[in-house]
């Protein structure tokens, strides 16, 4: 993964090594807390939505759980070993909220802020760049159980739970990601149910977006208020390159219709300001979306250092068929060479499927991807 890039100006005569990464270019490596930590009922941390997910029979391939995964928490210096052999600038991991705070609310529990203390410092003993993410969709239960992301609350608890990763953290971390591909935790998980915490609601999963885009907006303000000046904090999420399968109206329309929700129901608040006029329009027989507040949006639109961009596959879309539709977790399943592509929300986007696809592979689609998400946005350097 690369963790950050520094853009620069190239030299008159760069042009015969157009392919040399910038000054500034970090390669680095990254993961996610439930994914590697184990150790899920120690030091006090409590279940996630993803502990409760992976327990739920027939969710998970062979009944697989976070319990070990690969025993970070234990083997965290072995774990830093292995990346300063590999020589990386950079490593990007996740804060596991139930293990910093196991509730979603209240006093942040000490052992479990003194392991990513313990993994920061030998990071920078060892000359890595630690980036510290605070969301990579380990919801904790507690506030699953109150309503989770759809509900307003849960986005003014993450604003505080990031104060106290800031007050511990921040005279370590200088670089910070507020959340991980709110695309996935909104959709894959309140729409499609392909993820924790499993719920199939399309009105829930707008609901969702716009929370999570607010905890972001607060979030990068709790962040501002208790790092130093120096510190830069980013969103990451999974860009979707957007195409029509075919030239026709029909498929355009599509496209365009994906694209809003795949990309712009997020990029649209925070680099710009507001929400896509005709998101509003293509959802209107879901929601008003009256859960959107006054000021709601000059809240979300914070400024930010850089954006980050996960790109897996384009996703080709064409209008609908009798063929029956299908989701996708956004991650790269699909092939873009004969093969089927991502395309939507299942009970969102209903009209929107899924076809085979013989075209060509097409490299400089997370070029477009980047270049897109720079137009959009005022607030993020090009």
């Amino acid at each position: 993964m690369v963790t950050a890039i520094r853009h620069t100006a190239p030299a008159p005569h760069a042009a015969a090594d157009s392919r040399a990464f910038p000054p500034g270019f970090l390669w680095g490596t990254a993961t996610a807390a439930y994914q590697i930590e184990g150790a899920a009922a120690e030091d006090g941390r409590t279940p996630s939505i993803w502990d409760t997910y992976a327990r739920t029979p027939g969710k998970v391939r062979n009944g697989d759980t976070g319990d070990i995964a690969t025993d970070h928490y234990h083997r965290w210096r072995e774990d830093v070993a292995i990346m300063a052999d590999l020589g990386v600038d950079a490593y990007r991991f996740s804060l596991a909220w139930p293990r910093i705070q196991p509730t979603g609310r209240g006093p942040a529990v000490q052992k479990g802020l003194d392991f990513y203390r313990r993994l920061t410092d030998e990071l920078l003993e060892k000359g890595i760049q630690p980036v510290a993410t605070l969301y990579h969709w380990d919801l904790p239960q507690e506030l699953e159980s109150m309503g989770g992301w759809p509900e307003r609350a849960t986005a003014e608890r993450f604003a505080a739970y990031a104060a106290l990763a800031a007050d511990a953290l921040g005279d370590r971390v200088r670089t910070w990601t507020t959340l991980n591909e709110p695309w996935c935790s909104a959709f894959l998980g309140y729409a499609s149910g392909v993820h924790a915490p499993g719920r199939t609601d399309p009105v829930a999963a707008l609901r969702a977006a716009h929370h999570l885009n607010l905890a972001h907006g607060q979030a990068v303000q709790a962040l501002r208020a208790g790092l130093p000046g120096d510190a830069r904090i980013s969103l990451t999420l999974n860009v979707h390159h957007v195409r029509p399968l075919t030239a026709s109206p029909e498929d355009a329309d599509a496209a365009r219709r994906i694209d809003a929700l795949a990309n712009r129901v997020f990029t649209g608040p925070v680099l710009g300001g507001e929400y896509p006029a005709d998101l509003l329009r293509d959802t209107a027989h879901l929601t008003d979306w009256s859960f959107v507040h006054d000021g709601d949006t000059a809240a979300i639109r914070q400024p930010l250092d850089f954006l980050g961009v996960n790109y897996y596959t384009p996703t080709l879309v064409s209008a609908a068929t009798d063929e029956a539709g299908h989701g996708s977790d956004g991650h790269g399943t699909a092939r873009t060479a004969r093969g089927r592509a991502p395309t939507r929300s299942p009970s969102i986007c209903r009209r929107a499927t899924r076809r085979r696809w013989g075209g060509p592979w097409t490299p400089a689609a997370c070029t477009t991807c980047c270049s897109g998400s720079r137009r959009t946005s005022r607030t993020c350097p090009s």
